[in-house]
């Protein structure tokens, strides 16, 4: 058994520990218990606690711990919108790129044999509108951001080019929910932080890029420029 082999098993066991132990503690009734028990200690050691929250914000994303969702409501409520959107947005991103490299250098075959019919259906798109492929994904989640990180390991796309539409696309999301947490008091349910319209608004952002490519395709034809003549 190779190296790869191994970190990847260690990787595996690790991630599936974590879920199991600690999952049961990001729940929405749990996050705003901890909302009061933490709004003094953050207030007196307001630097440490965003860096504590980083930190594990980044390791929830790396290791797809369920619970990411109720800890960006809890982050907005404990830090305010601003400070929030700038802490989730960088820590989620590092942290989907560290899934993105372990499925790409540790884990492939676990992933491969997995989730690999989902995987045809990512390459095409790759292939074919590339990075606007994956903004798209970012936008709307027809996958679950966990299984867009471990997929698009087994892609071409490079790592920095992931890194930044990562952090474009996920961006919007983000300060939803972010802005949802400014409230959490007051939400009993996650299905309750967005409306019909707001999702749908969302489903026309991502189609954005796509379009958009579609038209300067259309304008960079022979074509489109026969028709000028």
């Amino acid at each position: 058994m190779n190296k790869k082999w191994i970190l990847g098993l260690i990787l595996l066991g690790l991630i599936i520990f974590l879920a199991t132990n600690f999952g049961q503690y990001l729940t929405l009734d749990n996050a705003k218990a901890q909302q009061i028990a933490l709004d003094d200690f953050i207030n007196a050691n307001f630097a440490l606690a965003a860096l504590v929250y980083f930190l594990a914000y980044v390791a929830i994303t790396a290791f797809s711990i369920p619970g990411a969702a109720v800890v960006t409501l809890l982050g907005a409520a404990l830090f305010g919108f601003w400070v929030s959107l700038f802490l989730v947005s960088f820590a989620s991103t590092i942290g989907a790129t560290l899934a993105f490299l372990s499925s790409r250098f540790l884990l492939r075959e676990w992933v491969q044999s997995k989730f690999g019919n989902k995987l045809q259906a990512i390459n095409q798109g790759v292939e074919r509108d590339g990075a606007f492929y994956l903004f798209s994904l970012r936008l709307i989640p027809v996958f679950p951001f966990f299984l867009i990180n471990l997929l698009m390991g087994l892609t071409p796309i490079s790592v920095s080019r992931y890194y930044l539409v990562s952090q474009l696309g996920m961006l919007p999301g983000t300060a939803v929910y972010l802005n949802a947490g400014t409230q959490l008091a007051q939400i009993d349910t996650l299905s309750g932080i967005v409306s019909p319209s707001v999702l749908a608004s969302f489903a026309l952002l991502g189609l954005f890029p796509i379009i958009v490519k579609w038209l300067m395709a259309k304008l960079k034809s022979p074509h489109s420029y026969n028709g000028q003549s």
